[in-house]
C-alpha cells in the first residue's frame, strides 16, 4: 500500500530543449508528488512530455527550471550511481537496453557493477539464476545465448529480471508492453505487478493506454504538451473526466476495453 511519505516531489519543474525561436518546451512547469509505494500512471499521446518527465526522474535529463526532488532532497545533489541504485528503468525497446556482442548471462552479471559491495562470484550467479526463476525463464534456457537470440517478450523479461538483481526502491516502465504482442502483455503486466508486491516498489508507468493505467495505478497525471492537466484516482479520472485531453484518450480506447473498465469500475465501488 502506498504510504504518505512522498518519494518525488516537483515544484514548478520544466525541460526546454533548444533557444531563442527554435526553444522547444518538453515539461512545463508542473508541479506534483509521488508516495512511496504508489503507482503512479503518466498517460498521454506521443509527443506530450511524458517520457522526457520519467528521464528526469532517472537522472537521465536535468530540469531547465524548478525543483525536483527525491527523498526530500534535491535530485541533482545526488550521485548518478546512487540514484541509480535505488531508481532503475525498464524501457519500450529491450533490445535497446542490451549489447547485442555479449550474453544475456554476462550482462545480467554486469549488473552488480552498481553495487558498493560487489558479491562473490557464486553469489552473483544464484542471484542471477533466481532473478531468472523469477520471471518465469529455466536458467539453462539463456546460458550461452545472445540477446538476437530472444524474442521482445523474453526480452523484456531480462530487463524485468535485471530489476530483481538490482531491487530499487523505484521502476520507472516506459511504455513496456507496447512492443509485445498480448500473451506477453499480459505476463510482463503480471511481473511488474510482482515486483510491486515482492520489492515493495513505487512504480511510475509511462503510457499512452489510459486503459492500462486504469488497471494498475493508484493515481494517474494526464499530460498534455507538457503540462499535467487532470490527476486523480483511477475512478475519478476515467468515470468523471474533467479534461477535453483525458475525454479524447477514453474514447480512443476500443469499445471491448471500455466495457472492460466500466465492469471493473463497477466491481470497484461494490
Amino acid at each position: 500500500m502506498p504510504t504518505d511519505a512522498l518519494k518525488f516531489e516537483a515544484r514548478d519543474l520544466t525541460r526546454t530543449f533548444g533557444h531563442r525561436k527554435k526553444l522547444s518546451v518538453a515539461v512545463d512547469n508542473v508541479s506534483f508528488g509521488i508516495r512511496d509505494r504508489e503507482i503512479v500512471s503518466i498517460v498521454g499521446q506521443s509527443g506530450c512530455g511524458k517520457t522526457v518527465l520519467a528521464k528526469m526522474l532517472l537522472r537521465l535529463e536535468t530540469p531547465s527550471s524548478g525543483t525536483l526532488l527525491y527523498d526530500g532532497k534535491p535530485i541533482e545533489a545526488r550521485d548518478r550511481r546512487a540514484h541509480w541504485r535505488e531508481v532503475q528503468a525498464v524501457f519500450q525497446d529491450p533490445f535497446s537496453a542490451f549489447n547485442q556482442f555479449f550474453t544475456i548471462r554476462s550482462q545480467l552479471k554486469s549488473s552488480f557493477r552498481l553495487f558498493e559491495q560487489k558479491p562473490t562470484l557464486a553469489e552473483m550467479e544464484e542471484r542471477v539464476d533466481q532473478a531468472l526463476l523469477a520471471v518465469n525463464i529455466l536458467p539453462r534456457e539463456i546460458d550461452g545465448k545472445y540477446p538476437f537470440e530472444l524474442s521482445g517478450g523474453q526480452m523484456q523479461r531480462m530487463l524485468l529480471a535485471r530489476i530483481f538483481i538490482l531491487r530499487p526502491r523505484v521502476l520507472v516502465a516506459d511504455e513496456p508492453t507496447s512492443m509485445v504482442d498480448a500473451c506477453s502483455r499480459a505476463s510482463i503486466l503480471e511481473y511488474l505487478m510482482k515486483l510491486k508486491r515482492d520489492l515493495e516498489m513505487t512504480i511510475v508507468f509511462i503510457t499512452h493506454d489510459i486503459g492500462l493505467a486504469y488497471y494498475v495505478s493508484d493515481s494517474i497525471f494526464i499530460m498534455h504538451k507538457g503540462k499535467i492537466v487532470e490527476r486523480g484516482p483511477p475512478d475519478d479520472v476515467t468515470q468523471s473526466p474533467k479534461s477535453e485531453i483525458t475525454k479524447q484518450l477514453l474514447d480512443d480506447i476500443p469499445q471491448v476495453n471500455r466495457d472492460w473498465v466500466s465492469r471493473r469500475s463497477a466491481a470497484r465501488s461494490a
